[in-house]
């Protein structure tokens, strides 16, 4: 049985460590490790308040853990959830910045890392996040993608679960762990 997806509000209550702010909005994006993808979430974007959680989302298993995403069996990707200040940053920058720090043309992969756990995809909490998504997509693949095609999933965001506490914050408890080349600015 499939849950509804979650309205921003009951999304960070719960199943994120993230605090419900009631001004606040939630965005969830996958980008291959989930390590690198909430470090340069919050090195670029920390002082406008965000915060961050990295999980498991886009999958049909119940109760999934590291284990079992990264046998590729439950269908869900690394993400990160992000809650953010829409007065302090707009969605669309925040869809924009995901982009520049992968690579969004590459399927089920980044880096060395490959998998549909590693995939591209952007899971939307309302109408309005999807249509910005999708407009934010098709002009970065105009203007920043030429020559390739953009294969990051659009999707209505689905059952959130945290990961283990020893993945949050990972490479700032970690600044030598593991790190995917691509989680950089490309332009």
């Amino acid at each position: 049985m499939s849950n509804p997806p979650p309205t921003t509000e009951t999304a960070i209550k719960a199943g994120s460590n993230l605090p419900a702010s009631p001004s606040n909005e939630v965005a969830t994006f996958a980008s291959g490790c989930f390590w690198g993808t909430e470090h340069i979430f919050q090195k670029y974007y920390k002082t406008k308040g965000i915060k961050t959680a990295v999980g498991y989302t886009g999958g049909k298993a119940a109760t999934p853990s590291y284990r079992t995403v990264c046998s590729g069996s439950t269908g869900h990707a690394e993400s990160v959830r992000v809650e953010f200040d829409p007065s302090q940053v707009a969605y669309a920058e925040l869809v924009e910045f995901f982009y520049r720090t992968h690579d969004p043309t590459t399927l089920n992969s980044q880096g060395a890392d490959r998998g549909t756990q590693y995939r591209s995809a952007i899971f939307y909490h309302s109408p309005d996040q999807k249509a910005i998504a999708e407009a934010v997509t098709a002009e970065v693949q105009k203007k920043h993608i030429a020559g390739k095609t953009i294969v990051t999933e659009i999707t209505e965001a689905d059952q959130w679960w945290d990961a283990e506490d020893y993945h949050q914050e990972y490479l700032f408890k970690n600044p030598h762990g593991y790190q995917c080349p691509t989680h950089r600015l490309h332009w």
